[in-house]
Parts: C-alpha cells; sequence; structure tokens
C-alpha cells in the first residue's frame, strides 16, 4: 500500500532531523521517494516559533497504517520529540498523510490525515515527488489539491 508522509522540524538541527527520519523511512517503505526540503513559517501557531524545514516521503507499506504510525512515533522519540502544548516547536514531526484509499478514524488515528488538505508546506512537497496520489475523501489528486491552495501544479 502505498503510503505518504509528511516531515517537518524547526528545533535543533533541522536538516539533520529530516535526514534521520528520511533514512529510518528507507528501512519501513519499499522503493522510497522524499521530496527536497522547503523552508516554511510556522502555521496554526499562537507564539512566535523558528521556521520549519519540511518534507515529504512516499513508499510501498508492508505494515498496517497503525504500524505504521507506532513507527513514526519511534522515529519522532528518537530524535527526542516533545510535546508541551499542542503546536509546539519540534525536532521532528512526522504525519501519516495518505495510505493507499483508506479512510481510517479510529483514537489515535485519522487517515486522510485531517489537515493536509490545507497545508501548504504539505501538499507542496507531496506534489513533488507524487502529484498523481489521490485523496480518498475528496477524490483529488494531491496536484490538484495544491491548485486549488493557489501553488503550482507540481
Amino acid at each position: 500500500m502505498t503510503a505518504a508522509i509528511a516531515l517537518g522540524s524547526n528545533l535543533g538541527d533541522r536538516r539533520a532531523h529530516l535526514d534521520f527520519a528520511i533514512s529510518k523511512l528507507g528501512r519501513l517503505l519499499a522503493d522510497l521517494k522524499a521530496s527536497r526540503y522547503y523552508e516554511t513559517d510556522p502555521f496554526g501557531v499562537s507564539v512566535a516559533q523558528p521556521r520549519f524545514l519540511n518534507a515529504a516521503a512516499v513508499g510501498d507499506a508492508a505494515i498496517t497504517p497503525r504500524e505504521l504510525l507506532d513507527a513514526l512515533l519511534a522515529i519522532e522519540h528518537a530524535r527526542d520529540r516533545q510535546r508541551p502544548h499542542v503546536n509546539a516547536p519540534r525536532t521532528l514531526d512526522l504525519d501519516l498523510v495518505l495510505f493507499g484509499d483508506a479512510v481510517i478514524d479510529e483514537p489515535g488515528l485519522v487517515v486522510p490525515h485531517p489537515r493536509f488538505r490545507e497545508r501548504r508546506f504539505v501538499l507542496e512537497p507531496l506534489a513533488e515527488i507524487a502529484g498523481e496520489l489521490r485523496d480518498p475523501v475528496t477524490s483529488l489528486t494531491v496536484a490538484e489539491l495544491l491548485q486549488r491552495r493557489g501553488g503550482p501544479a507540481g
């Protein structure tokens, strides 16, 4: 099943955190493709924060969405991810954005990611590597979602 992951970091050595995550994702997902890194302003935060480095990765998962989510949380933990409050600055943030055409709403696991359609910092890197992926809720491709956000076609 094709899995799409959004990556972000705005604390410490942001590039090293993303490089670490992509290395670990390469062991979890076959045929991993990763976008370039995008520097972005913090979005939806109430306190001033450092700028983010964002990316996306896509690969084939041979594990369940829950197992993948658990692995993503373990990768974040390995980079000392802290969660003192909602939208706090972070060393590493990994979000499961899409998992094939699965639509899941369980405690602690919602796929597609509920806010990815509004987030240019997710759509732009994802469109770079997998613009043809389709959102199973809207039936729009990632490239079409990005176009609706006012971005390039991807």
